[in-house]
C-alpha cells in the first residue's frame, strides 16, 4: 500500500510539473507557471490537511471522516477503516464487560471495584444490599467514608490484605460480613464481601458452649482436686494399694484444671476485639520476669536462656494478655528443647513497628505442620502434649492475643534444627521512648 501510494504521488507530481512546463511553453514564463502551479497544489493540500483538522477536533466516534479524492481520498479511507476496526474491537471489550457485570450482578456476594485512592468506581447489585450502596451518588466517594467502622479503615489503610476482615454489615448490625481485598492493575482494589452470618452465628453458639461448660465443671473438678489433696495428705490413712491411683488421678486433675483456665481465657479473648486497658507496657521487664520463670521452670535441665531486649520500645495493650503470650512461647521452647539446649529471646523496634522472637534448638517441627500450629487442639505428635503436660491451647491463646494487639505471628522451623516465633506489632501499637 505504501509504494501506491508514493507511486501515486510520483505520477501527479509528474503531471502537475508537465502541466506547468505546457503553460510555461505557451505563456514563456516557465518560472510563474511553475511557482503557481506547486503553489496551487500546497493549497490544495493545506486544504485537505484543514478539512482533517476540523473533523479530528469536532467529529463523534462513529463520524465517518470527510470525502477526498487522490491522495486525501487514500489517507481519509485508511482512518475510516481502523475507525470501522477500532468501533469492531470496542464493540467485542463493551460485550465482554456487559456479561461480566451481569454474571457479577447475579452473584450474592458483593463485589466492589476501587481506585488506587480507595475511591468508588463500580460495584454490583449485592453491594447495595450487603453494604448500602447507592448508584450513582456514591461513585466516586472513598470507601472510608461509607464503611465507617474504625477495623475497616485500620485494614483498609495497612495494605496487609493477606487475612480477611470480619465486621457487622453497616446497614444491620445483626448481618455478619467477611471482607477480601486483591490489589490489581495499578494499584487498584478489588473488594469482594460475603454473608457469613450462619457461619457466625454457629461459631458464636460453640464458643458459647465451649464457655459455658467450661465453667460449670470447673467447680466440680474444684471439690474433686481438693478432696484428692486431702486424701493425699493423709496417705497413712489409706490403703497403699491406692496410692498411685490417688496420685494419678491428682495428676490428671491438675491438667483438667489446667484446660478449663485456657478455655475460659480464649473465651475472654474472643469476646472483644480489643484489650480493656490500652496503656503503655514494658516488653522488657516482662521478659526479664518470664526469663527468670523460664530458668527456674528449666530446673535440672540446664537450658542456656538468653535476653536481649531493647528498653526504648514499649507496646500499648494488656500487660496481663501479653504476658500470657510471651510466656507461652518461651515456656513451649523449654518443654521442646533438649537438655543444655540454647534459647533466644529478642526484642527489638524498627520502621515496621516492634518485634519479638524466641528462637530454640529444639526438635523443630515439619513444614506441613506450621500452618495449623495455633489451631485449638491441634497436635503435632500426639505424645507430645502427654509428655509435657500441655493443654493444645497455648499457640491459640498467642493468636488471639496478638490479633487484639493488631500483630501477627510467624513461625519458622527446620526439624532437628529449632524452631523461631517472631511477633511482629505495627508502629500503631508500638512507644518509642524519646
Amino acid at each position: 500500500m505504501n509504494q501506491d501510494w508514493r507511486g501515486a504521488l510520483i505520477r501527479r507530481l509528474l503531471l502537475l510539473i508537465a502541466a506547468c512546463l505546457l503553460v510555461g511553453l505557451v505563456t514563456g514564463e516557465y518560472g510563474w507557471a511553475l511557482a503557481v502551479g506547486l503553489g496551487a497544489y500546497l493549497g490544495w493540500t493545506l486544504v485537505q490537511l484543514l478539512r482533517l483538522y476540523k473533523w479530528l477536533k469536532e467529529h463523534t466516534p462513529d463520524e465517518p471522516p470527510p470525502d477526498g479524492y487522490g491522495l486525501w481520498g487514500e489517507v481519509f479511507d485508511s482512518i475510516y477503516h481502523l475507525q470501522r476496526r477500532d468501533q469492531r474491537v470496542r464493540g467485542r471489550l463493551q460485550a465482554v464487560i456487559d456479561r461480566v457485570q451481569e454474571s457479577t450482578a447475579a452473584l450474592k456476594d458483593a463485589v466492589v471495584m476501587l481506585d488506587s485512592e480507595g475511591n468508588l468506581d463500580w460495584w454490583n447489585r449485592a453491594a447495595e444490599t450487603l453494604l448500602g450502596l447507592k448508584t450513582p451518588q456514591d461513585s466516586g466517594q472513598p470507601v472510608t467514608n461509607l464503611i465507617r467502622h474504625p477495623r475497616f479503615k485500620e485494614y483498609f489503610e495497612q495494605g496487609n490484605y493477606q487475612e480477611a476482615l470480619e465486621l457487622p454489615s453497616p446497614v444491620n448490625d445483626r448481618v455478619r460480613l467477611q471482607f477480601y481485598i486483591t490489589r490489581y492493575g495499578n494499584s487498584e482494589h478489588l473488594m469482594l464481601v460475603r454473608d457469613v452470618t450462619r457461619i457466625h452465628q454457629l461459631e458464636q453458639m460453640r464458643k458459647d458452649f465451649v464457655a459455658n461448660v467450661s465453667h460449670e465443671l470447673r467447680t466440680p473438678l474444684t471439690v474433686i482436686a481438693g478432696y484428692l489433696e486431702t486424701l493425699l495428705d493423709n496417705v497413712e490413712d489409706v490403703n497403699p494399694r491406692w496410692t498411685r491411683a490417688l496420685q494419678q488421678m491428682q495428676q490428671q486433675a491438675g491438667r483438667m484444671q489446667n484446660l478449663l483456665n485456657d478455655l475460659l481465657l480464649l473465651a475472654k479473648l474472643e469476646a472483644t476485639d480489643y484489650p480493656s486497658d490500652n496503656q503503655p507496657v514494658a516488653v522488657d521487664l516482662i521478659l526479664l520476669s518470664i526469663k527468670a520463670d523460664a530458668l527456674a521452670f528449666s530446673g535440672n535441665r540446664h537450658h542456656r536462656i538468653s535476653l536481649e531486649a531493647d528498653h526504648n520500645y514499649k507496646l500499648r495493650g494488656s500487660e496481663a494478655e501479653l504476658r500470657s503470650a510471651f510466656s507461652n512461647l518461651i515456656f513451649n521452647a523449654v518443654k521442646y528443647t533438649p537438655d543444655e539446649g540454647e534459647i533466644r529471646i529478642r526484642w527489638w523496634g524498627d520502621e515496621q513497628g516492634a518485634h519479638l522472637s524466641v528462637q530454640d534448638s529444639g526438635i523443630g517441627i515439619e513444614a506441613k505442620h506450621l500452618p495449623r500450629l495455633t489451631e485449638r487442639f491441634y497436635r503435632v505428635d500426639s505424645s507430645r502434649n502427654s509428655n509435657t503436660g500441655g493443654t493444645g491451647l497455648g499457640l491459640a491463646i498467642v493468636k488471639h492475643v496478638l490479633i487484639r494487639h493488631r500483630a501477627r505471628l510467624d513461625i519458622s522451623s527446620v526439624l532437628h534444627h529449632g524452631s523461631t516465633f517472631t511477633c511482629h506489632f505495627p508502629p500503631t501499637q508500638v512507644v518509642k521512648r524519646s
